[in-house]
């Protein structure tokens, strides 16, 4: 299966799948290509380093979401993607990429949805409310990307704990250190085996 990972910044989960593959493979999947919403990332170097096609589709040369979002459709179905994956792609795309690839589209979520999710929720925003809420856990989510934002179906969460001497900083290096790349890699490894299913709005994993 070839794999599209979408990219902001400086691409650790990227690094994530890109380390899996190596290591115990994707279950036949392969990252075929990573694109980036602005040029001179990171995460194109990296993608550079490790042999991999690095695109830019720069969000701020379309006027809005909807003719951005098409355009991403079209590069995504050029590639030949059977799965695109979200890894800190933090630019808004419409409900025709979702059309175009339903529940072929992952996303990485630094919290365990439905907390602190939905528009707002991103980056130091989502571990700066949690600990503003007090929660003595947080985590990750892996979910399928539908029209409605953090809504999809969620395929594996991971819980990790907050100590009371955490600052957002911190807190977001322990949830993708103990949570993002572990349960990442392995949605994706799920999906390309065919072991994940969805029905009536709920993801099944295969053996679970």
């Amino acid at each position: 299966m070839n794999i599209a990972v979408l990219v902001s910044g400086g691409g650790t989960n990227l690094q994530a799948l890109i380390n899996a593959e190596k290591a115990n493979g994707l279950g036949g999947g392969k990252i075929t290509c990573v694109i980036s919403s602005k040029p001179d990332v990171y995460a194109l170097q990296r993608a550079k380093d490790n042999g991999i096609n690095g695109l830019v589709l720069e969000r701020k040369k379309y006027p809005d979401v909807a003719s951005y979002s098409k355009a991403m459709a079209e590069l995504l179905t050029a590639e030949k993607a059977d799965l695109v994956v979200y890894a800190g792609f933090l630019t808004i795309l419409d409900g025709t990429v979702c059309r175009a690839f339903p529940h072929k589209m992952i996303n990485v979520h630094p919290a365990l949805i439905p907390s602190f999710c939905g528009k707002g929720f991103y980056g130091l925003h989502v571990h700066e409310a949690a600990l503003e809420k007090g929660v003595k856990v947080t985590g990750a989510t892996v979910h399928f990307v539908t029209e409605e934002c953090d809504g999809g179906p969620i395929i594996l969460q991971k819980a990790v704990e907050v100590k009371n001497t955490d600052t957002p900083e911190t807190l977001q290096k322990r949830v993708m250190e103990e949570a993002e790349w572990i349960i990442l890699p392995e949605a994706v490894k799920l999906f390309c085996e065919g072991r994940i299913t969805v029905t009536d709005g709920r993801a099944y994993i295969d053996g679970n």
